[in-house]
This record gives C-alpha cells, structure tokens and sequence, in this order.
C-alpha cells in the first residue's frame, strides 16, 4: 500500500503516518484489519504486530502481510517487555477501554513514542446534539448510545490531563475534521483528536 491510497482510504491515518519514523518498531493497537501496518511496512520499512480482538479482522490482517496478535488491549501488552517499541499507535480504540488510565500506563511502559486519536466529543455537533436532548451520532460517533462500542467520552482538555498524570509528555496535539487539521477553534471544531506522546 502506497501513501496516495491510505490517504484516499483513510486520511486521518495518511496524516498520523508523517510522525512515524522510517524503519521504526511499531505496535498497532486495535489495528482493525491491518491497513496502517500495511502500509508502515510497505512505505516505511516498519517491523512490529497489530493486535486486534476480533475474529473478522485477524484474516484481512494477515493477507496483507501484518504480523497480527489477537488479544484483549487491555491485557495485551503483558507480553511485551518495557521499551520493546519505538512507536505505539492506539488510533480510535482507547474510548472502547474499561481502564484508559492501565492502558495509557502500559502504552508508556512497552514504547518510547505513542500516537493516540479518538473522536473529539467537544465537537460543535456533539455540543449541539446534547443541547437538543440527545446522544451525538456523527461520523466520528457513528452509533446509537444503545449499540456502542465505546465506553468513554473524552475532550481534548480532559485528554491532555490524563496523559500528563500518566507520564506521558504530549509533543503534538491536532484536532482533525475529515482528515484535515484545524487550526482555529480545535476543541470545537476537530471531530478526532490526534496526541503525539513521549515517555517524560
């Protein structure tokens, strides 16, 4: 996979790729169907694993060449030891975790940098739903509070918080809408939130 389809596929994942490093150990947390690995090990010369829990997405990972580990995230990293990676990516799949706060914990223990999205849920239309007596459903919040996968609600602000008490130093913080940065207003204005960690 080249840079011209990740973006035309997934543009927030064609944006958060420029902050990895060529040849870099990378672990992919929640790596779906293993598209970023694909491409990290195709354009980059990455080596690592995804891990992924479920079972429809282990087949597409491995037909794409991922080295893909199927575990729970949140007992998943138990079998790696401290600084194994030089990047851990945890993109939209932290607000799907019962215990954020041991995950972000073990993130810091196994990798040097993290890269860390999840939808924005400060953003105008969520504020708007929630003003009119409702759930937000948008595309970065796609379902209904009945069927969600997604256990936590986080801001930007309240992210940056947890990510300090956690050890993690945030060296980039970019609100996206559609794939494209927002300058003005992020809080309200980016639909996914993207931090660059380091370990402090």
């Amino acid at each position: 996979m080249n840079f011209e389809q990740l973006s035309l596929l997934r543009p927030d994942l064609a944006f958060i790729a420029h902050w990895i490093d060529q040849g870099a150990r990378v672990l992919d947390l929640g790596c779906g169907n293993g598209v970023m690995m694909d491409y990290l090990q195709t354009d980059k010369q990455c080596t690592g694993y995804g891990i992924e829990i479920d079972d429809a997405m282990i087949p597409l990972c491995v037909d794409r060449g991922v080295s893909v580990i199927q575990r729970d995230l949140e007992t998943g990293l138990s079998i790696f030891g401290d600084n194994t990676f030089d990047t851990v990516l945890c993109l939209s799949a932290l607000q799907m975790m019962k215990d954020v706060e041991g995950v972000l914990r073990d993130i810091a223990r196994v990798g040097g940098d993290a890269i860390v999205s999840f939808p924005n849920f400060a953003y105008w239309p969520h504020r708007i739903a929630l003003l009119r007596g409702r759930m937000p459903v948008s595309k970065s919040l796609p379902y209904e509070w009945y069927d969600t996968p997604n256990l936590r609600c986080a801001t930007i602000r309240d992210f940056e918080e947890l990510a300090e008490e956690v050890g993690l130093q945030v060296i980039d913080c970019v609100a996206l809408d559609d794939g494209k940065p927002v300058e003005f207003l992020r809080n309200w204005r980016g639909s996914l939130a993207v931090f660059r960690l380091r370990k402090k």
